[in-house]
């Protein structure tokens, strides 16, 4: 076995940086982008989101300035005309930096993954658009895939590999490298190395490929023993859940959405692999099961549009909503066109998505657009129903019932959490933006700033809630999509004791918010000792205090309390019948201690709100805050 040299290794590199020039400064920029965002994370919002919004920029630009670049070779563009091509992706990048603002916008996150499918896509096929090089469009895509496959694997040997080192560094020589390191190293891996490596696999020879008729064998055997059988096991069920609807005359449930668009990609993808060995004499079952495929697909596509139509005329059009009936309009035109087409053009799949994907953007037909409006809809039938609609502005509410209360919110909430502040503003007489400037002043409980979108966005729909008089309906109800209520109860636990904190006994402590989201982190340094608290996942919390650790496990807390709800009637408070239960509890009820080597600790919870299914177990945690009371031994 031969090692390649480092004169080999540094002139595949100059290969590399010669032939994607723009590509590598784009993943240089981005590497950098995250590096910094980590560093910041929790630190300073404002330069979180430049971070932020240079790394959605960069990947963005990378992978549409690949695709131009394939287009380019696949066409023998001159370097004149793809200095001009290259210029605009650059300038298009750059747009898209002062336009998103992901960390305020949900819907500028929706937007970049969009984006990102989309120039995915458009690199499958834009070194093949002529009619003639389907064979080559496969073997690149194939190419492609498995180099993709074969960089992740040596990116994650390699980041093990050096996660080892820097862990034994740690133990044998104290060295104190902290849990950012590996983050680091991880972005540092998959920004450059990887991508370095996946660039130097890409083909260069599109003409040879179209003359590329090798076929992996471990393809088929995956296909027709994995892939073909999942899809047959979605599609038996499908069936029979139609059966079953037609017998019963039941609209179908939401799940059907998922199990059809199951059978449709792994069906798709299983004739997408055989493509190229469909014609061969020992392979007549791949043109029956092509077939038969497309036309089991009809029905259940009339099943989807019915779930999908039945979930819009109650609830309206969401994003989600949205991409399902694109998907379900995209399928249909799928299976129309191969069980009608003789030609059976595989570029067509990505093509078409790729159009697609662009159309639902941006635009008064994008996802966007048209859910806002239909939300909006929503938002002012309600209004209207109740009398505060007058001269195009929503005013505020005097008496609702508990029903459009709760819709009003849930909606209020969507719109803000999506759109922001700004999609109101029509419709509210108030300057918004100084409300917001405002807001984003609030401090919280420890004097600080509030700086996390969770926060900025939870002091939005207060405001709104309290400015339409929906104060009542926004105590618990947070969701980031309108939904339907279901067999669910909703709890609300307050410590008796919130706002003051005894701390005889203690030597200082922590006030702790947001336990309620997944993979937040704080540190403090008191005296020398370093004080990092993470929520490992939604109440899971971990506090360590230099050398140790506790481990505080909220959910098993809160369902001690409601499994025997007899203890709880004396601290009931009284609430309409659609509210939730409230209750305020003896601090000891909402408190439990650990004892590590050098510390105890102990966590109070201050407010929590929950729901349960009938089965008293932990739907959904809404809202959360607790103090952490630190004493040395």
């Amino acid at each position: 076995m031969t090692f390649p040299s480092l004169k080999n290794l540094l002139q595949s590199v100059t290969d590399v940086c010669k032939r994607f020039p723009l590509e590598m400064l784009f993943a240089f920029t981005g590497t950098l982008a995250y590096i910094a965002y980590i560093e910041l994370n929790s630190l300073n919002f404002l330069k979180e989101s430049w971070c932020m919004r240079v790394l959605m920029s960069s990947c963005l630009g990378l992978v549409f300035s690949l695709a131009t670049t394939l287009f380019c070779e696949s066409r023998l563009i001159q370097k004149p005309q793809r200095l001009v091509l290259k210029l605009t992706i650059a300038i298009l990048a750059i747009g898209l930096f002062f336009t998103f603002s992901p960390l305020l916008n949900a819907a500028d996150i929706i937007r970049f993954f969009l984006l990102a499918l989309a120039a995915h896509l458009l690199v499958a096929f834009s070194a093949f658009t002529k009619t003639d090089d389907i064979q080559g469009f496969w073997q690149f895509n194939k190419t492609l895939f498995l180099h993709f496959l074969t960089s992740m694997l040596y990116s994650t040997a390699l980041f093990a590999g050096i996660s080892a080192a820097i862990g034994a560094m740690n133990l044998l020589f104290s060295v104190d490298f902290k849990q950012d390191t590996f983050y680091i190293l991880w972005v540092c891996i998959t920004g450059l190395f990887n991508t370095l490596f996946f660039l130097s696999g890409v083909p260069i020879d599109f003409s040879k490929l179209n003359r590329d008729f090798n076929y992996p064998k471990g393809l088929k055997v995956f296909t027709q023993y994995v892939l073909i059988p999942l899809a047959t096991i979605y599609v038996v069920i499908l069936l029979a859940y139609e059966i079953k609807i037609l017998v019963q005359w039941r609209l179908p449930k939401g799940l059907v959405s998922n199990l059809v668009l199951g059978y449709a990609v792994f069906g798709i993808l299983s004739l997408l692999l055989i493509f190229p060995i469909r014609e061969k004499a020992e392979n007549k079952w791949i043109k029956t099961f092509a077939r038969t495929f497309y036309f089991l697909m009809l029905p259940l596509l009339i099943l989807l549009f019915i779930a999908l139509g039945t979930r819009i005329s109650l609830y309206g059009i969401t994003e989600a909503r949205y991409f399902l009936l694109l998907l379900a309009c995209w399928l249909l035109f799928i299976t129309i066109y191969f069980l009608l087409s003789k030609k059976q053009n595989i570029k067509v799949i990505p093509t078409s998505l790729f159009i697609l994907t662009l159309l639902s953007i941006y635009g008064p037909q994008s996802a966007f657009s048209v859910s806002a409006y239909s939300q909006k809809t929503i938002l002012l039938h309600i209004f209207q129903r109740n009398h505060a609609f007058a001269d195009g502005k929503l005013t505020r509410i005097h008496k609702i019932s508990n029903k459009d209360g709760k819709k009003a919110v849930a909606t209020l909430e969507y719109l803000i959490g999506h759109h922001d502040f700004d999609i109101l503003q029509p419709y509210i007489a108030k300057d918004l933006k100084a409300v917001k400037d405002s807001l984003s002043k609030v401090k919280d409980s420890s004097g600080n700033l509030r700086t996390s979108k969770y926060d900025l966005l939870d002091q939005k729909v207060k405001w709104t809630a309290n400015y339409f008089g929906l104060k009542k309906f926004s105590e618990y109800q947070y969701y980031t999509t309108p939904i339907d209520q279901n067999e669910e109860k909703y709890y609300v636990f307050s410590s008796r004791q919130s706002d003051i904190v005894e701390v005889t006994g203690y030597d200082f402590i922590i006030n702790q918010v947001n336990i309620d989201y997944a993979n937040t982190h704080d540190h403090y340094i008191i005296g020398k000792t370093l004080v990092e608290v993470d929520t490992k996942e939604a109440a899971l919390l971990q506090i360590r205090l230099g050398n140790d650790t506790a481990n505080f496990h909220i959910e098993m807390l809160i369902k001690g309390l409601v499994e025997d709800e007899s203890k709880l009637k004396p601290y009931a408070q009284k609430s309409n019948t659609d509210d939730p239960s409230q209750f305020i509890l003896p601090t000891e009820m909402l408190s439990f201690t650990k004892k590590t080597k050098n510390f105890k600790v102990t966590f109070r919870i201050n407010t929590i709100r929950f729901s349960i299914d009938k089965n008293k177990n932990i739907k959904m945690l809404n809202y959360a805050t607790g103090t952490y009371l630190i004493k040395r031994n």
